[in-house]
C-alpha cells in the first residue's frame, strides 16, 4: 500500500536513493573490481577450520589410546 502511494506520488523510497548512490561509487573496469578483493580472510578462516578439525582428529584419537589402554590393564 504505502509502495504504490510512494509511486503515484513520485517520491523516492530510502533504498532507491540508497542504491543510486552505490552505483555511482562502483567501480568501472574488471580490474578495478579484482584489485579491491583480498582473499587472506578466506585463507585465514579455512586454515581455522582445518585445525579444528584436526584438534578434534586428535582428541578422538587420544581418547581412543586412553581407553583401549586402560581396557587392557
Amino acid at each position: 500500500m504505502l509502495k504504490n502511494l510512494f509511486k503515484r506520488a513520485g517520491i523516492p523510497t530510502a533504498f532507491g536513493l540508497a542504491t543510486t548512490s552505490a552505483f555511482a561509487t562502483a567501480p568501472t573496469t574488471i580490474a578495478e573490481l579484482s584489485g579491491s578483493v583480498s582473499f587472506a580472510d578466506v585463507g585465514l578462516g579455512i586454515l581455522a577450520v582445518a585445525g579444528a578439525a584436526l584438534a578434534l582428529y586428535v582428541i578422538w584419537k587420544g581418547a581412543k589410546f586412553t581407553l583401549a589402554a586402560v581396557k587392557s590393564a
